[in-house]
């Protein structure tokens, strides 16, 4: 069981720092803004205290270690999505990763922002009240299958070691 604890812990890892490399990647040669993961933790703190819908996370107020919150939010849900991948695709996959599981799993990733995060913190459903939510939903789609690259990417370099 400590070997599954293990696996998931480094393939989450993994993934989770492929998104973040693919948003380095679009913040400095493409000038998008980087993820504020202060804001994402500044949503789960008022989620402990009970508010899940805001008009607008910015405008609510902060707390003392919000971005902390946030990244370690961001890199234990990585690190979940990376056991449920492993719990569904079984322990055959850790030893021969095969993409179409991690991808998959990346792809319904993509609802949790769509439909828990992304209205929470006030953007709409899909990111609707954003100003342009088609290339939000695009820029999602292709961060989460990079995710699923790092998830595939971290369990090939596990299963070879």
């Amino acid at each position: 069981m400590m070997q599954f604890y293990w696996k998931a812990l480094v393939i989450g890892f993994g993934g989770t720092l492929a998104m973040d490399v693919w948003a380095l990647v679009l913040a400095f040669g493409f000038g998008m803004a980087l993820p504020n993961w202060g804001l994402v933790g500044r949503w789960f703190t008022h989620l402990a205290q009970g508010r899940f819908f805001h008009d607008d996370i910015a405008l609510a107020q902060p707390h003392p270690f919000e971005t902390l919150v946030g990244w370690l939010a961001h890199y234990a849900i990585g690190i979940f999505y990376a056991a449920l991948l492993i719990f569904l695709a079984g322990p055959g996959w850790l030893a021969s990763p095969t993409f179409l599981p991690a991808f998959l799993i990346g792809m319904i990733t993509v609802g949790a922002g769509w439909f828990i995060l992304q209205p929470g913190m006030g953007a709409g459903w899909a990111a609707s009240l954003h100003p342009n939510p088609m290339q939000v939903r695009f820029l999602n789609l292709v961060a989460h299958a990079v995710f699923a690259a790092g998830l595939y990417g971290t369990a090939l370099v596990l299963a070879r070691a």
